[in-house]
């Protein structure tokens, strides 16, 4: 029986995956065969995944790019297309989340998370785009959250859940434009799992109480539970799925 899992020949791009969920997903995807492009600031950090990918028999290209800035953005992923040849699949993961109460929210920081977290997807999911249309095919996954739906009571996450509820409508948008080209386009909704970003919310006893009352199953979320959404997304198990985010959050946006 056909493997419709499996991504043997695939060139996959994760941009973010200097930590976190972005090397965890660079990982899983090579787990499953495909060759990966590394993408993030931190060039040491990178190395290091580098390392990981390279250890598990797959080949792997690294590269420093600021996804804020379209000319670093439109330069990586010609490199990505020049070095292997085309581009497969896209997983933009490159996120960050400020706490501030709205009142007091200041200009820069509501422009860093929303367009980190916002404009950086449209910028990457459009270069690679030009590359997929042409292709004929391609697979692209944005991170969401749980706050592409819902906000928190006492956590003032409102730039958060503003470019995260964007991602959630520019996945839609997307996935209907490029269908006819075969592309699909759906999303990943985590709640909380540990990585750097999250670490000063979760590590915290309060965070505990809010677990209780907001999640079904009254826990953080294990990285490598994140990995059967992203292959499934990512590989021809998903050849009919498109314009979907997939909460994964312990029941949290049942209540």
């Amino acid at each position: 029986m056909e493997d419709l899992f499996d991504l043997s020949g695939k060139i996959a791009v994760v941009t973010g995956a200097s930590s976190g969920l972005g090397v965890e997903f660079a990982k899983a995807l090579a787990a499953r065969g495909a060759d990966i492009a590394i993408v993030a600031r931190r060039m040491e950090k990178l190395a290091e995944t580098q390392k990981m990918i390279e250890k598990m028999g797959r080949k792997c290209l690294a590269l420093k790019c600021d996804v804020l800035k379209v000319a670093e953005v439109k330069k990586t992923v010609a490199t990505i297309k020049k070095h292997f040849g085309r581009i497969d699949i896209l997983v933009n993961n490159a996120g960050v989340a400020k706490a501030r109460p709205s009142h007091e929210h200041p200009d820069e920081d509501w422009h860093v998370v929303v367009d980190t977290n916002l404009t950086s997807v449209f910028y990457m999911c459009r270069e690679v785009g030009k590359i997929m249309i042409k292709q004929n095919y391609g697979k692209i996954i944005n991170l969401g959250s749980i706050h592409s739906h819902v906000a928190m009571h006492g956590l003032p996450l409102t730039a958060y859940c503003a470019s995260k509820g964007g991602v959630l409508m520019l996945t839609k948008a997307l996935a209907s434009e490029w269908a006819k080209h075969h592309i699909t386009v759906n999303a990943i909704a985590p709640s909380y799992f540990p990585s750097e970003m999250t670490g000063a919310v979760i590590d915290t006893p309060d965070f505990k109480q809010v677990l209780q009352a907001y999640c079904p199953m009254g826990r953080v979320g294990n990285p490598a539970e994140l990995s059967g959404a992203l292959i499934y997304f990512a590989s021809d198990a998903s050849s009919f799925t498109t314009g979907q985010i997939l909460a994964i959050d312990g029941g949290w946006t049942t209540i």
